[in-house]
């Protein structure tokens, strides 16, 4: 039996936060994130952001991979604390403002929203609340049906660098085993990473995210040995060299507007457009996984799972932080 001093010890343990708690689905209770957080402090919280997303998605098919990527490149950067929202200051360059991040879109959405919360909750919610409820209403228009449970309660981050980007935002170039790193630095592992490759379902990608793959890769003179032959070529005709900066190409051909599981399916045709795509092939356990994710009660059930994990790296809970008036300025 269980000694009364190790007792007092789990106890303690409990009540300071230092044990965390698996629930049925094997994910971690996140101190301060739960279902409802607003229940009582602004009741109509979801429903209003969830009907502007909707609104918006309506007239705007391409909203869902603009607000997922948002998400995405908020929780990578110190957590998911809508730093990604904060404008530059002075001669401090925010997120927003780097290469990666300077396609992104979709800051519109998230400002209406917050406009109409601050009228009949002023102060209550935060933006990265919004941002996350936002990815997941925008992807989940076509299904009418929420795909995966945002839990709230997050606190808005007061600090956002162009410094921090390149060493925590995945690049389309990384190979496998950067890509598991930076991973696994926010807590996450190669089922988290390959699942959520798979947002790449949705949206489109400049000609320099993978224009290297088509024109003297590595010095070949040639193209990408691993992107199928026949896409390569076509990709050419889309992305000459040189080519536009402004012209984009569909990450999952002929399905970039539907949230499905055709990207695994392009995958095993060697069609990832990015070469980071192409490294989920070049590991054994990776390409296992993305093989088992052509199915899609499995990739749609493991992507919910994955989501609620990635939007509770590195919270603000409780007193940390702050909720911002306008998402683009920290409080005075």
């Amino acid at each position: 039996m269980m000694g009364r001093d190790a007792i007092l010890i789990i106890l303690s343990l409990l009540v300071f936060g230092a044990v965390t708690v698996c629930s049925a689905d094997g994910l971690r209770a996140t101190s301060g994130l739960r279902q409802n957080f607003y229940r009582t402090s602004c009741p109509q919280a979801e429903l209003l952001a969830s009907r502007i997303t909707r609104n918006r998605a309506q007239s705007n098919s391409a909203l869902s991979a603009k607000l997922l990527r948002m998400h995405f490149h908020d929780c990578f950067v110190r957590g998911c604390d809508a730093s990604i929202l904060l404008d530059s200051v002075g001669d401090t360059q925010a997120e927003k403002d780097t290469i990666p991040n300077q396609s992104l879109s979709g800051y519109d959405v998230i400002d209406e929203i917050k406009t109409e919360l601050e009228k009949v909750c002023p102060g209550v919610v935060s933006c990265a609340d919004i941002l996350a409820l936002a990815a997941r209403d925008a992807v989940s228009f076509q299904f009418n049906r929420p795909l995966w449970v945002v839990l709230t309660g997050r606190r808005d981050g007061n600090v956002s660098l162009a410094s921090d980007i390149d060493a925590n935002i995945p690049s389309p170039f990384s190979d496998f085993n950067t890509l598991l790193q930076l991973f696994s630095n926010k807590g996450l592992d190669v089922h988290d990473l390959v699942v959520l490759s798979g947002g790449h379902t949705i949206g489109v990608a400049h000609c320099a995210t993978f224009s290297k793959r088509l024109y003297n890769f590595n010095g070949t003179d040639g193209s990408d040995p691993s992107l199928d032959p026949k896409y390569a070529e076509f990709l050419k005709t889309q992305c000459p060299n040189p080519f536009d900066p402004a012209t984009t190409v569909e990450m999952d051909p002929q399905s970039s507007l539907k949230f499905d599981t055709s990207y695994f399916n392009i995958l095993l045709q060697n069609k990832g457009l990015f070469q980071s795509d192409a490294a989920l092939l070049q590991n054994e356990q990776s390409a296992r996984i993305v093989r088992q994710l052509t199915i899609p009660n499995a990739f749609f059930a493991k992507f919910a799972i994955a989501m609620k994990k990635m939007g509770a790296i590195e919270v603000l809970t409780g007193d940390a932080g702050q909720i911002r008036k306008n998402c683009h300025v920290v409080n005075p």
